[in-house]
Order: C-alpha cells, then structure tokens, then sequence
C-alpha cells in the first residue's frame, strides 16, 4: 500500500523544533533537496504500488532519497541507512522536518525497493545522481 511521500511542512511543533532550524542552510545536501522536484518520483512510481491493501510502504521520498546518497556518498545500502540515523542531513534530504533517532527502514528494503521499480525506476533515479553530482561538483 503506498504512503504519501511527505512534505517539508512550515507548521510548528509544540515539542520538538524544526530540523531546518536546528541546521545550517547553506549546506549542499540541504541545496540540493531544495532544488529536486521529487513529485517526478512520486508520479513515476505510484504505479508499483497498491492503493487500499498490503501493508504500508516505506514513503518514496525516503527510498529515492537513500539511493540518491547511496550514490552521491559512495555507500553500502547497509551503510546508507545507518548515516540516515546519524546524519541530520540525510533526514532533512529525505523528507523528513524532525529529527529521527532510529533507522528508517532495513537495508533490504533498498534492495526490494530497486526490485520493485524495476531498471526503468533505476535509471530515472540514476538519471538525477548524475545531474546531482554536476552540481555538487
């Protein structure tokens, strides 16, 4: 079943601050997650995904997110996910606006999450790591 990528929301948390605000916005992470239209993943891959049964999917952003700092950091699936938990960042490039302590998914879900898009999804993906390297060099 699919989950709503989610959106980078300006409303405020009584309890927790924003993750924005806790980070510096000239970073090229936080650049780079501004400029990338990912409604163009979400459009793309909603049609592998059931509408009303199975159970909720990890959101696409995150997924898309993962694989494009998989590429653009030169890490394992495994080791991706452990610097999501870590990294303020990667959360932020992500989707997320808060903080989380925990990993958002196992490694092989990135694997079936590449199995499930198929080589097209792949190379769309493929596709914006290398516009993104462009403009991270």
């Amino acid at each position: 079943m699919l989950t709503k990528s989610p959106s980078i929301s300006t409303q405020t948390n009584l309890f927790h601050s924003e993750l924005i605000s806790q980070l510096d916005t000239k970073d090229p992470l936080i650049q780079l997650a501004n400029t990338v239209d990912w409604s163009i993943f979400d459009d793309a891959f909603a049609k592998h995904y059931s509408k009303d049964n199975g159970r909720p999917s990890k959101p696409i952003r995150l997924m898309v997110g993962l694989l494009l700092l998989k590429q653009l950091e030169n890490l394992s699936d495994e080791r991706v996910v452990l610097q999501f938990k870590r990294n303020p960042y990667y959360q932020y490039f992500c989707g997320h606006s808060n903080y989380i302590p925990n990993v958002p998914c196992n490694a092989t879900e990135l694997v079936h999450f590449r199995k499930r898009i198929g080589t097209q999804g792949f190379n769309l993906i493929f596709k914006m790591s290398v516009v993104l390297h462009a403009k991270a060099a």
